[in-house]
């Protein structure tokens, strides 16, 4: 079953068939034709626990999905429609495919996860690594966990992939957060779902 990404891999109908949109269809298909080198040849891209010494009480990982046990990857889903579904009332299709390509980074307290992202790898089309999906649950906000996992995605990007630059859309009232992190507006604003968004990246 393909996962719809932004603008509509294709629609059901109402015998179940699906009906492709042939450019997202193909664009879907050539990040899983590059899944194998991306993820199964690349020796960054596995599963690690790391250290932050600010938060000792917090357990920090990074994860490639098929390393998640199934209790992780459902508490991983589960927070990420808490945010990005429900609090923000946006109906989006979240699963869009591209877990499966992306380098996890979850934090847990008591074997809750309770913040994430996820980083996306260059290939093909894209040349930057992308920051995304970045969720901190409601407790554990203001206490600069956020500020924290975007320097340890920074630092994992500049590690993993050194010749690639690090981009990401930011909701646009979180743009002087990652400001102050160093990034750098690149595009004009837009909407996605309906929630305004502006690109930026990190200078060379």
């Amino acid at each position: 079953m393909l996962a719809m990404i932004p603008g509509g891999v294709g629609l059901y109908t109402d015998e179940n068939i699906l009906v492709p949109n042939l450019g997202h269809a193909f664009r879907f298909l050539s990040i899983i034709a590059a899944w194998k080198t991306i993820v199964s040849d690349n020796p960054f891209m596995k599963s690690v626990k790391i250290e932050v010494h600010q938060y000792p009480h917090l357990q920090w990982y990074w994860y490639v999905l098929q390393d998640m046990a199934p209790e992780i990857l459902y508490d991983l889903l589960a927070l990420r429609e808490a945010i990005f579904v429900v609090e923000q009332t946006c109906i989006y299709h979240e699963l869009d495919g591209l877990d499966k390509i992306a380098q996890h980074l979850l934090l847990k307290h008591d074997d809750d996860v309770i913040a994430c992202l996820r980083l996306l790898p260059p290939f093909e089309k894209e040349p930057r690594v992308r920051i995304g999906r970045v969720a901190v649950s409601k407790k554990w906000r203001k206490q600069g966990i956020a500020r924290v996992m975007i320097r340890q995605a920074v630092a994992k990007a500049r590690q993993d992939f050194p010749s690639s630059g690090v981009f990401l859309d930011a909701q646009t009232y979180l743009q002087g957060f990652y400001l102050s992190l160093g990034f750098e507006t690149c595009g004009d604003e837009f909407l996605e779902d309906g929630i305004p968004h502006i690109p930026m990246q990190l200078p060379d």
